[in-house]
C-alpha cells in the first residue's frame, strides 16, 4: 500500500514519539486522527499538540485505547494505524504493574480489533528493545532471543504476540518495530538525557544509575519518524519486526561527559548511585534488515542530536 495523502490515526499522538510522528504525516499532506487519553504520567503533552489544533488536517481526540467501543468509532475511515499509545518507564513498570499492562497489552488489543473491524488496511505497532532483555550476543538482531527483564518488556513482548496472532488469523497487515532508546526535543521529562540535561542546567550533578560502563544505543527521534514511516509504505511488509536505532552504541558515561562538555558546564562530575530493577546493561541494534527491506538509515549522530534537544531545553526554559 502507497501512502498518499490519506487518513491515518496515530496513537499515543501527544507524547514524545507520536507528536513527532504527527507532525510529519501533516507536513506530508496526511489527515491525521491524533489520540490520546493524556495521561498525567508525564507534563507536556499539551505543549505537543498545541501548534497543531488550528490544522484542518489534524483531529485531536481525547481518548483512552482502554474506551473499545470509542476507539473503534476513532478508526472508522482510517487507513493506516500507527500505534505508539503505551505506559512507559522500565522502572514505573515495577512499581505500576497493573497498569502497564492493561495499557500495553489490553491497549494494544482493543487497537487490533478495532481496526480489524473498520477495515484498516495496515497497523505499524510501536514496541521495544526491552522485548530481548539482556542480551546474548551484539549487535541484536531480530531473531535474538526474546527474554524480558521488565514488567514494561513484558508487556510489549505480550502486545507483539497479539500482533502476530492477529495478523496470521485475520490477514490484518502488521509490523513491529523495535525502538532503541529514542532522544531528542519533547523528549518525556523522567527519560535520562532529560534528566541530566535538567541537572546540568539546575547547577547539579548528573546522576548516573550503575558504574556508568552500561552501553545504549541513541536513536534521534527525526531518524525513528523516518524508519515509523518507511514500514508504513512499503506494500510488501505486510507482517514482519524490525529493530530500529542508531545501529551503534555508546556507554552512559560518555553521553554524561558529552553534555557536560556541550551545555559548558564543566565544573562538575556526574554522582554515581545503584543500578534500577529492571535496566539491561547494554543495547545495540542489528539494523541490517531494516536497512535492507526497508530503506532505513540512521542520519542524526549522536552530538548533532544531543546539540538539537539542549536548544529545544533552552528555548523552553
Amino acid at each position: 500500500m502507497k501512502l498518499e495523502r490519506c487518513r491515518v490515526a496515530v496513537t499515543g499522538a501527544a507524547g514524545f514519539i507520536g507528536s513527532h510522528l504527527a507532525d510529519r504525516l501533516l507536513q506530508l499532506g496526511f489527515e491525521v486522527i491524533a489520540i490520546d487519553n493524556l495521561d498525567p504520567y508525564y507534563e507536556g503533552k499539551e505543549e505537543n499538540i498545541q501548534h497543531n489544533l488550528g490544522n484542518p488536517n489534524y483531529h485531536f481526540l481525547k481518548l483512552d485505547i482502554l474506551d473499545l467501543e470509542n476507539l473503534s468509532v476513532a478508526l472508522k475511515g482510517v487507513d493506516v494505524v500507527f500505534h505508539l499509545a503505551a505506559q512507559p518507564g522500565v522502572r514505573y513498570s515495577m512499581d505500576n504493574p497493573i497498569k502497564t499492562n492493561s495499557v500495553n497489552t489490553t491497549g494494544t488489543l482493543n487497537v487490533l480489533i478495532s481496526a480489524r473491524k473498520q477495515g484498516v488496511k495496515k497497523v505499524v505497532f510501536a514496541s521495544s528493545s526491552s522485548v530481548y532483555g539482556i542480551p546474548q550476543y551484539m549487535p541484536v538482531d531480530e531473531n535474538h532471543p526474546t527474554n524480558p527483564i521488565s514488567v514494561y518488556g513484558a508487556s510489549k513482548l505480550a502486545a507483539e504476540k497479539y500482533c502476530k496472532v492477529f495478523n496470521e488469523l485475520t490477514k490484518l497487515p502488521i509490523v513491529i518495530l523495535r525502538y532503541h532508546t529514542v532522544y531528542g526535543p519533547r523528549q518525556r521529562p523522567d527519560m535520562a538525557i532529560h534528566k541530566w540535561v535538567k541537572q546540568l542546567f539546575e547547577g547539579k550533578a548528573p546522576t548516573i544509575y550503575g558504574s556508568g560502563e552500561q552501553t545504549r544505543d541513541f536513536t534521534y527521534v527525526d531518524d525513528i519518524v523516518n524508519g515509523t514511516l518507511k514500514a508504513a509504505e512499503n506494500q510488501s511488509v505486510t507482517s514482519d519486526i524490525f529493530n530500529l536505532g542508531g545501529g551503534s552504541r555508546v556507554s552512559i558515561l560518555h553521553v554524561v561527559s558529552l553534555l557536560i562538555k556541550l551545555t559548558g558546564k564543566r565544573d562538575v562530575s556526574p554522582i554515581y548511585e545503584a543500578s534500577k530493577l529492571g535496566d539491561v546493561p547494554d543495547t545495540c541494534a542489528n539494523i541490517t534488515k531494516a536497512r535492507k527491506l526497508l530503506g532505513y538509515e540512521p542520519k542524526v549522530s549522536l552530538e548533532e542530536g544531543l546539540k538539537r534537544f539542549i536548544a529545544w531545553y533552552r528555548s523552553k526554559t
